[in-house]
């Protein structure tokens, strides 16, 4: 997948249906923390997962990538005609889901560079590091300089790449901008747009539902582990009483 990096490259919204969640219930022990989740997401599509705190939206994005936790009791979870429900979180990865949790896991005593080789050890390979450094510049600059000496930011930026580094089809991003100011909450957020305009269908969990929802295509709403409202992010922007009601904002 080593092709150039190309910035004309516009696939947003304009295919079928790409990942299909159906109606996926998952368990932490005993607590039932997904109550039956279901929406689609077209390839290039970005999509802002909201809700308030112990919604089920992380649990939700771990579903997807196939972590033991939560574990996942019903349900079906489809990418590109591969049925991700019937997978291990490696077997996930190799078909193409890409997370990045919200402790963004920079290994200690790597560099910059070697962080991103080390995700490109075996196949399914997806950027080069010529194209990476394209996109991240900043991490470029910083190439030789160990992960977790980054600002917040550059760690962020750092686990995107990293990220891309595999050959993803799917890119689930939990809490990105999580501490950050807002100059480099923007920085990122044209970032994704990028990276959404070359094909990847992506899914944000985010707090900073406003930011989310200016960057995303649709919106889909969690309350207590079930979905609230699915439709276009503008309608949640436009809508004073649905955000007051389910993201208290």
């Amino acid at each position: 997948m080593n092709k150039p990096f190309d910035k004309n490259v516009n696939n947003a919204a304009t295919h079928a249906k790409y990942l299909s969640v159906w109606d996926i219930q998952a368990y932490y022990g005993e607590s039932y923390i997904v109550q039956g989740v279901s929406f689609d997401i077209h390839e290039g599509e970005i999509l802002a997962l909201l809700g308030r705190n112990g919604a089920g939206k992380t649990s939700t994005l771990r579903a997807i990538a196939r972590m033991d936790d939560p574990a996942l009791k019903h349900g079906e979870i489809w990418l590109d005609h591969q049925p991700l429900h019937l997978m291990k979180s490696h077997q996930a990865a190799a078909a193409g889901i890409g997370l990045v949790p919200e402790d963004r896991c920079i290994i200690p005593g790597l560099t910059v560079e070697e962080n991103l080789k080390l995700a490109q050890i075996a196949p399914p390979i997806g950027w080069s590091l010529e194209r990476i450094y394209e996109l991240f510049p900043r991490l470029k600059e910083r190439r030789t300089q160990e992960g977790i000496t980054l600002s917040g930011g550059e760690q962020q930026m750092l686990a995107i790449a990293r990220a891309l580094a595999r050959d993803i089809k799917v890119l689930l991003l939990d809490e990105p901008y999580e501490g950050l100011a807002p100059v480099i909450v923007q920085e990122i957020a044209k970032t994704l747009k990028i990276i959404r305009d070359q094909g990847i269908t992506t899914i944000i969990v985010e707090q900073n539902a406003v930011a989310a929802l200016k960057l995303a295509d649709r919106a889909v709403i969690l309350d207590t582990g079930t979905v609230v409202f699915d439709g276009s992010a503008q309608e949640v922007l436009e809508d004073e009483a649905l955000r007051s009601k389910y993201l208290a904002i």
